[in-house]
């Protein structure tokens, strides 16, 4: 796996746990009674905890990323080699 190839599984990764984990434990402005008032859409998040969540999905990313690489670095599935050129 180059660094290039790494960096982008990693930020791939990143991306899937954060959509995974941005749901978790949140409140609506409906669910908790408050009213929005006009405009405001009430299932907006009360508190969304965003950087509660980023650390959380920086966690998670690497520990699935480190499994992923250590997987691939010892070979423990053989993945095809993809030929160099198309002709």
């Amino acid at each position: 796996m180059t660094v290039f190839t790494g960096v982008a599984i990693y930020f791939t990764i990143w991306w899937t746990v954060l959509f995974s984990i941005l749901p978790l434990g949140v409140t609506s402005h409906a669910e908790a009674g408050i009213d929005k008032g006009d405009g405001g859409d009430p299932g907006a998040p009360v508190d969304p905890k965003l950087r509660k969540k980023f650390t959380t999905t920086t966690i998670v990313a690497t520990i699935l990323w480190v499994i992923l690489f250590l997987v691939l670095h010892f070979k423990l599935i053989h993945l095809p080699d993809v030929p160099a050129s198309w002709s």
